[in-house]
């Protein structure tokens, strides 16, 4: 009769047993917590522990000293790096861009031509007198070419005067008209080119 009484009922067995199992659940649970805790302090260990800290902090103020050093030898490039940049330029939006680089070649072309263009401008104070110089020379030029028209004549009125005197051949007086126009032509040019 003991016996029957220390046994313990088959729902109040499977009520422990499922109590066990979840404490047990519980446990593993909070291990896989503390787990992905750990997991995450090692991977930000990198950024925010202080060992790292201190190697970045050391390169840095490495590289700060070997500026320093730099900008001291270099009192041009220190004043400059010093100097506020808007002082040296002014900033352009990216929607001008296209336009200041037609405005860039159009100074370089005008920069190119500047030398031409200035000699134009000093030229301009000697225009009366080459205005001047120019008509006399386009005088002259027309009292030569009256002179050569004159001339002209005379050598068609002696070719005339040797036609009655000697006949000559139509191909051999076509030969002597061209070689005589020929010899104008190249008289006036040399008149106009010496003028």
């Amino acid at each position: 009769t003991l016996d029957l009484t220390c046994r313990k009922d088959p729902c109040f067995m499977k009520f422990s047993e499922m109590e066990k199992m979840a404490n047990i659940q519980a446990e593993i649970n909070e291990k896989k917590l503390k787990a992905e805790i750990l997991h995450l302090e090692k991977e930000t260990a990198d950024i925010a522990h202080p060992f790292y800290l201190g190697k970045k902090c050391e390169i840095l103020q490495d590289m700060n000293r070997h500026l320093e050093a730099i900008l001291k030898e270099k009192r041009a490039l220190r004043k400059r790096l010093i100097k506020p940049r808007s002082q040296d330029s002014l900033p352009i939006e990216a929607t001008f861009h296209k336009y200041l680089v037609e405005l860039l070649t159009e100074a370089v072309t005008f920069i190119e031509k500047l030398e031409s263009h200035l000699q134009a401008v000093r030229s301009i104070p000697e225009i009366p007198n080459i205005m001047k110089d120019m008509g006399t020379a386009l005088t002259k030029t027309e009292v030569l070419v009256m002179e050569l028209e004159e001339l002209a004549e005379q050598i068609l009125k002696w070719r005339e005067l040797q036609k009655e005197v000697i006949p000559l051949e139509p191909v051999a007086s076509m030969q002597i008209c061209v070689d005589i126009s020929y010899a104008l032509a190249r008289v006036s040019l040399f008149i106009f080119v010496s003028i």
